[in-house]
């Protein structure tokens, strides 16, 4: 899979474009950026986790999700990206805290799965009004970060180490998995 097939990938699993995108055409520059805290990465690492939860397969966790998604807003996003996405999760906590009167990292599993479908919901109706929601890039990035990753290439996707050798005919089933290399 290369960058461009994982762009749309993204855009189709989120109903938009990467936000953020440009900067993986134009390289990353960085802006007086906003700095996450051990505790904001230990959140969005959880978050990840319950998009894509470890199951026979590793999970969001395992590719040190939270971390990417700390660098990349951090190095790659507008300074008013930035400030979206550091507000939706102060945002994301204080809704956590009405609804459930506890914290997401506080939440049982089930409980963390419908916060998330409710959350998915409000953004995809941002999105449809023509605006930017904090959880749509949480999203993006946990799947751009995962699928990115040494885990997600080379334990979920079929990974075919460069060189490898070409194979003009290779059978295709319906239900493989996606190639993690071009």
């Amino acid at each position: 899979m290369n960058r461009r097939e994982l762009l749309k990938l993204i855009a189709a699993a989120t109903g938009t474009a990467m936000i953020g995108g440009s900067a993986l055409l134009s390289g990353c520059a960085t802006q007086a950026p906003t700095r996450f805290s051990a505790q904001n990465i230990a959140l969005l690492d959880e978050i990840a986790e319950t998009i894509l939860p470890r199951t026979d397969t590793p999970g969001a966790k395992d590719a040190q999700v939270g971390q990417f998604m700390s660098v990349f807003v951090t190095d790659c996003y507008t300074l008013e990206e930035q400030a979206i996405f550091h507000k939706g999760l102060m945002t994301l906590e204080d809704n956590c805290k009405k609804t459930y009167r506890r914290s997401f990292m506080d939440l049982q599993q089930n409980e963390r799965e419908d916060f998330v479908n409710q959350l998915d919901r409000a953004a995809k109706a941002d999105i449809a009004a023509g605006g930017i929601h904090y959880f749509t890039m949480i999203k993006q990035l946990t799947l751009f970060g995962f699928f990115t990753s040494e885990v997600g290439g080379t334990q979920v996707l079929r990974h075919a180490p460069i060189p490898g050798r070409f194979d003009g005919n290779l059978a295709y089933k319906v239900g493989d998995r996606g190639w993690a290399t071009k």
